[in-house]
């Protein structure tokens, strides 16, 4: 589903420049949940931009589903960024006076779908990252934090992407509030849904099946998680 291909990218400022990416490559495979983790700094926001259409390599390829998206102009991104990713952030990005429901459908709204079908397309998103339905016409101002993540998770699945990038989906919830959160992304990959998840934290990237460590813009370590391991013992 994904290569990435020796790409780079440099920041300027005035004669300096910053190499934030420093020639990466890697595959991630139709149906993987990834981690990439790495200190502050390390380039995994940068990479993160780059992979969800955000922003464009400085050097390299990109390629998702078979097309290179890293020499699309910016409307072309826009329009990779609505129909193939979904965003999960840690800021939540919901609108506080909005009900759940209308945070969930505004996505559809945006590409012009029928009132009928994108409110259909809605309540099965959110029945699918496990939201309660007594709470779909609450506020989300009314929500405790691991709620809101729901509903971001479900705000992600309205376009049936084919990738859901998080990015540091725990990091403004408790410890048992974010256990649940990550659950909820386990069961949607065993669903068959792409995930890529970024982190600082390698208990979280233990999670997932498979991890990324970057450290001043390279990888450093690409492998299996502990989950994943233990899954392969299983099997055996």
């Amino acid at each position: 589903m994904i290569q990435v291909q020796n790409i780079s990218k440099i920041y300027k400022s005035g004669s300096v420049e910053t190499k934030a990416v420093d020639g990466i490559s890697f595959d991630i495979k139709d149906g993987e949940f990834v981690a990439i983790i790495g200190p502050s700094g390390s380039g995994k926001s940068t990479l993160m931009h780059i992979l969800g259409c955000l922003d464009k390599p400085t050097q390299g390829n990109y390629f998702l589903d078979g097309e290179d998206v890293s020499k699309l102009s910016d409307d072309e991104l826009a329009n990779i960024r609505k129909s193939k990713i979904g965003f999960v952030f840690q800021s939540f990005n919901l609108l506080r006076r909005a009900t759940v429901i209308r945070n969930v459908i505004l996505p559809l709204v945006y590409i012009g779908m029928e009132r009928a079908k994108r409110e259909k397309i809605a309540k099965e998103a959110l029945a699918a990252s496990g939201f309660p339905e007594e709470f779909w016409n609450h506020y989300s101002n009314q929500l405790s934090g691991g709620m809101i993540q729901r509903v971001a998770i479900a705000r992600a699945l309205v376009n049936n992407p084919s990738i859901i990038l998080a990015d540091e989906p725990t990091g403004n919830l408790d410890s048992k509030t974010g256990e649940i959160i990550l659950e909820t992304f386990q069961n949607l990959n065993k669903q068959g849904r792409t995930i890529i998840l970024v982190t600082h934290e390698k208990y979280i990237a233990q999670k997932t099946q498979r991890i990324i460590s970057l450290k001043d813009g390279e990888i450093i370590e690409d492998t299996l998680s502990r989950r994943s391991k233990e899954f392969a013992k299983i099997k055996e």
